[in-house]
């Protein structure tokens, strides 16, 4: 199959982004031993990167590491390498900046490979945003368009001896960097909690990546979405909407309901109006009901065992009933809090 590529994202903090990045990339690796699974953390906080190195303190400590070498062995590194060699200079070897997990974090599948997170990436950004809005120099020449397209070439120029899929960790906030990710990706994976601030941030999301009609009369020719028109820049399509942390204050049916109730009708009525800003549906899709089938997947949480899990930087099929250490805290983990998440998690992937 060829390269896939998904960013994880919604406009909105705290719905599990950097969780669902880890599960979804552990778990595919470990499902999938013929096919290579890349992580690239454009998220400043590095959260996927330290669960996927370990988890913790140990987790922390690698990140910090690859972050403080003369050359960071992460997005940042990568991201100076690009920006310094200028447009057209050929790409760095991306084998100087990916990192085979299991090296680092030997519960990890060998076909799982990182770009790490740097917390960096927020001063570096006046950089990005300096670079992306440099004058074009001549009637070809398109610095935003070059600098918005880093990491898609990046995934382009992945060896072709194996098959790949990529998951592009984000920030909530729509950053430069976080532009950068979601242009780096084909599909959205677009995680949202049952409640009313995930539906504001669903339309918040469409307007930051396709604008409004008309643009707004100040500022609309400046917006991302405006100058990826202008650039012919492809803008990811939702795949698919995770609904995560749903049962945490209810169950299951409540939670079910919620989703449907907060964010649903909104997706919706946005599939109605633009269905290209999604990807093709499989089966037709004319009622609200057929869009929830066809797009939603409820993890309906990921329970303690998946957060125990990241927390250990281990993968949720090799949990077993028993306490763990969290932080000092003995937390008990169930056999069927594993069997649940795995069923979750699974049920997303099949979705890819």
């Amino acid at each position: 199959m060829p390269t896939r590529s998904f960013a994880i994202w919604n406009n909105k903090g705290g719905v599990g982004k950097s969780t669902i990045a880890f599960h979804l990339a552990s778990r595919q690796a470990e499902q999938k031993t013929k096919l290579n699974v890349l992580v690239i953390d454009l998220c400043p906080q590095s959260n996927s990167s330290m669960m996927l190195l370990g988890g913790g303190n140990k987790g922390e400590n690698q990140v910090l590491n690859f972050c403080t070498r003369a050359t960071p062995k992460t997005v940042v590194g990568y991201l100076s390498q690009v920006i310094s060699g200028g447009p057209g200079a050929p790409l760095p070897n991306s084998k100087e900046f990916i990192i085979k997990v299991n090296k680092y974090n030997k519960s990890m599948p060998d076909n799982l490979f990182l770009l790490c997170g740097d917390g960096n990436l927020e001063p570096m950004a006046p950089a990005i945003n300096l670079a992306a809005s440099a004058p074009a120099l001549t009637p070809a020449s398109n610095p935003w368009l070059w600098i918005h397209q880093i990491f898609r070439n990046l995934v382009a120029s992945l060896p072709k001896d194996r098959d790949w899929m990529v998951f592009i960790d984000t920030n909530p906030s729509f950053s430069i960097y976080t532009e950068l990710a979601v242009s780096g990706a084909d599909n959205l994976i677009v995680p949202v909690n049952a409640d009313d601030s995930s539906r504001v941030a669903t339309n918040a999301m469409f307007v930051l990546l396709h604008g409004t009609t008309p643009p707004h009369p100040v500022y609309g020719a400046w917006t991302y979405a405006e100058r990826a028109k202008l650039s012919k820049l492809s803008v990811p399509k939702v795949h698919i909407i995770i609904g995560n942390r749903l049962t945490q204050y209810a169950g299951a049916a409540v939670a079910y309901k919620a989703l449907s109730d907060a964010t649903a009708d909104t997706l919706f009525a946005a599939y109605t109006a633009h269905p290209s800003y999604f990807t093709k549906s499989i089966k037709p899709v004319k009622t609200i009901a057929d869009f929830r089938d066809e797009y939603s997947v409820l993890l309906r949480d990921f329970n303690t065992a998946g957060v125990v899990s990241a927390h250990l930087g281990r993968p949720i099929s090799s949990m077993k009933q028993g306490y763990y250490k969290v932080h000092g805290t003995d937390v008990k983990v169930s056999a069927d809090q594993v069997r649940e998440a795995l069923k979750a998690i699974d049920s997303a992937l099949a979705r890819l």
